[in-house]
């Protein structure tokens, strides 16, 4: 039996029959990372993913759901590598998921140069520029503000680390699209998929989901937008079919 530590508790994971460890006292996931676990493109049958920033390990575990592949989730907060270590167990994956605690700068250099066929990450969304907004809790910091790893750095290492023909999808900040556009093809990743997210339907995007291919050819398919809640405050039909699977 896989037991809680202090101010943990379990939550169920969406409607995906998963459980997974979670406590206030870290960051706990949100709908980014559910977004990117849908929109990435995975092999149904085989082949290895990685996830970097992947915190509680909540990207895996929704991929297992989709793919029969080999994961790997990556994050540098030993706290986080733990509970989602305890996860994967808790769930009996622990012969298709790996966690591991690591820097995502070394990890070419630890688990080989193009070994995956898809890498995702969902990234610190704040640049060293903004401290001024830095969470005083460091589990906060360290996830939300670039403080261990810049966007540049995270792009780079999942070029490094993905096969050629291989796929990269990331989720970010609109206001950084640019940056990360121009990150994805400084470090031969072609943008081939993006979706933006939209809160309400007549609000500006609030995220955006990019997929690309290494080495890939150029031509960017602008996917129609998703947009997360409707006129009455409730989730959007296309949003909840997301969330349910």
């Amino acid at each position: 039996m896989i037991e809680t530590k202090p101010g943990e508790r379990i939550d169920d994971l969406l409607n995906t029959g998963l459980k997974i460890i979670q406590s206030k006292e870290v960051f706990s996931f949100s709908l980014d990372a559910v977004l990117l676990a849908h929109f990435v493109y995975v092999p149904i049958l085989k082949g290895g993913i990685l996830d970097l920033c992947t915190g509680n390990g909540v990207i895996p575990l929704l991929l297992s759901k989709r793919t029969k592949g080999d994961i790997t989730g990556v994050d540098i907060q030993a706290r986080l590598c733990d509970m989602a270590e305890r996860s994967v167990r808790l769930n009996r994956l622990d012969d298709r998921i790996r966690i591991l605690c690591e820097d995502v700068k070394r990890l070419p250099e630890v688990l080989g140069y193009g070994v995956f066929n898809v890498v995702t990450c969902n990234p610190p969304y704040f640049s060293s520029r903004e401290a001024h907004i830095k969470n005083p809790n460091p589990f906060y910091a360290i996830a939300r503000h670039e403080i261990c790893l810049t966007l540049d750095e995270a792009v780079a290492a999942a070029s490094r680390l993905v096969r050629q023909k291989g796929k990269v999808a990331f989720i970010h900040r609109p206001d950084r699209l640019e940056e990360l556009l121009a990150s994805m093809r400084a470090h031969r990743l072609a943008p081939k998929r993006l979706q933006f997210v939209h809160p309400r339907k007549d609000g500006a995007a609030n995220m955006v989901l990019v997929e690309a291919i290494k080495d890939g050819q150029t031509g960017i398919k602008v996917l129609p937008p998703l947009t997360v809640y409707d006129e009455h405050g409730a989730y959007t039909k296309e949003l909840l079919s997301i969330i349910n699977g």
